[in-house]
């Protein structure tokens, strides 16, 4: 806990507030769709930013209400949550004053001369973060008993002071929500401006360019074998669907199989630098090249396909990976609970066909305009970082009594 600071004292949630649980829905009965006069909180819609997504609010009927009207919660109160996610907090807006609370939350009843929203900026500090990890115990779920949250320790200034404390919080964090805004918008407008560059390319066709089924531009075009491999921790790694991120081969936590089951695994083909890999299989239709090493080999739901000589391979999976790849696999997926696509549908694809040496200008030109997209990605990501490093900084110097 952090070191009072002088005039605060060090005073525990039990001291402060009543600290009371939700209840859950007596057995027999279930949570409501349609709307009644008694909203019924679960800890699903509870909000990042302390509030409630009333979205997909639940709801019970009269008859329940009577059972567990003491279970309710005020918009003076601060909900906790206190099992599976802990510590998310906030308080309810007027509209949903008076709504029943779960189980899997309380509610902190505050004492005279306590400021609610001064005790919720505590909940997002490292401190109570720290506090109620120690505290919460882990059986089938996480959960931090009542009795314990209670024992949460924090340094408590006059109340002035907490108001005072709440108002510079209030005011920071509002700007730091929009300078987040921003940088997710310019985030997300740095990605869809490098697809609508992907898009007009092969929308905007020039003259000489034909179309041909993927197969016929393939002199190798393969399946995976159709079993799932021996894994183990060390050996040769195996792709699988999952292991194809996105167009790009993501091999840190790829399954890995001995030398035996390899040459199983790569009796219709062995995969080379260079060759085109697939996935078919529930996260369907993405495409990578495979690099100069490590050797792979393909576990199940995958396909591999060799481009020809007058095919770039890069061009290639920008087509796959682009509108016109996704758009084809969306549409000849097939299975609900198990989506996949079969491999002569694969086959079938529609490929934009320019001359080589327009393929590896078109290449060069997409691979410019994604560096910059990915230069620009990361600036965002660091600011989004820098801002909730902002935040973390103001909620210690704000317990520490140094704001």
């Amino acid at each position: 806990m952090s070191k009072a600071a002088a005039g605060w004292q060090t005073k525990q949630l039990g001291d402060i507030a009543q600290v009371k649980g939700g209840k859950r829905v007596p057995k027999g009965y279930k949570l409501e769709t349609e709307p009644t006069n008694h909203p019924y909180l679960t800890v699903s819609s509870f909000t990042d930013d302390g509030t409630i997504d009333t979205s997909e609010l639940r709801y019970i009927s009269p008859e329940v209400f009577a059972q567990i009207d003491r279970y309710t919660i005020s918009s003076e109160d601060l909900f906790v949550s206190i099992a599976g996610t802990i510590g998310k907090a906030g308080s309810v807006p007027p509209e949903l004053d008076g709504a029943n609370l779960t189980e899997n939350a309380c509610k902190l009843v505050f004492n005279p001369g306590i400021c609610r929203d001064f005790v919720y900026y505590f909940t997002k500090s490292t401190d109570f973060a720290l506090q109620a990890a120690t505290n919460t115990r882990v059986a089938a779920q996480p959960k931090l008993a009542l009795e314990r949250l209670k024992t949460i320790a924090l340094a408590v200034p006059h109340r002035a002071e907490q108001k005072r404390i709440v108002g510079i919080l209030d005011e920071a964090f509002d700007g730091i929500a929009t300078a987040k805004a921003n940088a997710e918008k310019n985030l997300q407008n740095a990605r869809a401006l490098f697809e609508s560059h992907l898009q007009s390319v092969f929308t905007r066709r020039g003259e000489g360019w034909v179309e041909k089924p993927l197969v016929s531009l393939c002199p190798v075009f393969v399946d995976s074998a159709h079993r799932t491999p021996n894994y183990q921790t060390e050996g040769i790694p195996a792709l699988r669907p999952r292991d194809v991120v996105n167009g790009r081969l993501a091999l840190t936590e790829v399954a890995r199989v001995s030398e035996e089951e390899y040459e199983i695994q790569s009796r219709r083909h062995r995969p080379a630098p260079g060759d085109v890999v697939y996935s078919r299989e529930l996260s369907y239709g993405w495409a990578a090249a495979l690099p100069e090493s490590p050797r792979v080999c393909l576990s199940q739901g995958m396909c591999l396909f060799r481009p020809s000589v007058d095919l770039d391979s890069a061009f290639l999976l920008y087509v796959l990976n682009g509108p016109i790849g996704r758009e084809q696999a969306t549409r000849v997926a097939v299975g609900a609970a198990h989506p996949h696509i079969n491999l002569g549908d694969i086959q079938a694809y529609r490929i934009p066909f320019p001359s080589f040496r327009e393929q590896k200008q078109i290449t060069q030109r997409l691979d410019a305009l994604r560096a910059e997209t990915q230069r620009l990605e990361s600036i965002y990501r660091q600011k989004l970082a820098a801002l909730e490093a902002l935040k973390k900084s103001l909620l210690d110097q704000a317990f520490n009594g140094v704001l």
